[in-house]
Parts: structure tokens; sequence; C-alpha cells
């Protein structure tokens, strides 16, 4: 069960998060939707695991890999946003969410489009 204070943290480093996201994609040159679906935080407040939906999905692996590479920059980033609110700064675990994915995937196997026979 979640405390109020994990909540709280993963409330600000899911706003932060959305915002940076945003701010990256309307100066990039493609139009890529990076968005922060959901974010846990455990209970010691050391390891955030952030989970974005990222379309289209062709430039997932890039960008998931762009992220990555980027990682110790976020943290400073979320460092800077929280500094007066915690005393460790989480380390940050991204995920790819695919929730979106598999929902569409089950609807076209429910229509008959997939792979499922209509009987």
């Amino acid at each position: 069960m979640e405390s109020n204070r994990q909540r709280k943290v993963a409330q600000i480093i899911q706003e932060d998060f959305a915002e940076l996201f945003r701010k990256q994609a309307s100066e990039s040159k493609q139009s890529i939707l990076v968005s922060v679906s959901d974010v846990k935080v455990t209970a010691d407040l050391g390891i955030a695991k952030i989970y974005l939906s990222i379309f289209p999905q062709e430039f997932r692996s890039a960008v998931m890999k762009e992220i990555e590479e980027n990682k110790p920059q976020y943290r400073n980033f979320i460092g800077q946003k929280m500094a007066k609110q915690v005393r460790i700064i989480p380390q940050l675990n991204f995920y790819l969410d695919t929730a979106l994915d598999d929902v569409e995937k089950l609807e076209r196997e429910l229509r008959g489009e997939g792979d499922n026979p209509v009987l």
C-alpha cells in the first residue's frame, strides 16, 4: 500500500517530467508524443519507476535509448525541482508502458481482425 508521501512524490515527478517531455516535443523537429502514464515510488523514496507512452510506435526504441542515455541529466533536473521537498533524490528507472497497445490488440482480436477467427 502506498503512503501519502509516496503518492505526493510520484505526483511531483509525473508532473515535472510531463512538462519536460512536452517542452522537448515542442522544440523537436519530429512529431513525437511522450507522455508519463504512471510513476511508482518505493517506500524509502529511493527509486522512482516512470512509465512512458511513446507515439508513434516506430520511434519507441530510439526515444527510450535516448532517455536511458540522458538519465543523469533527468535526475539532475528532478533534483533541482524537488530539492526542498525530499532528502534523497530517487534513482530513475524508465519503462515503456504498452497498456494502450494491449487494449488495441485485444479489441482487434475481438472484432476478428487478428489471428483469432470469428466463430
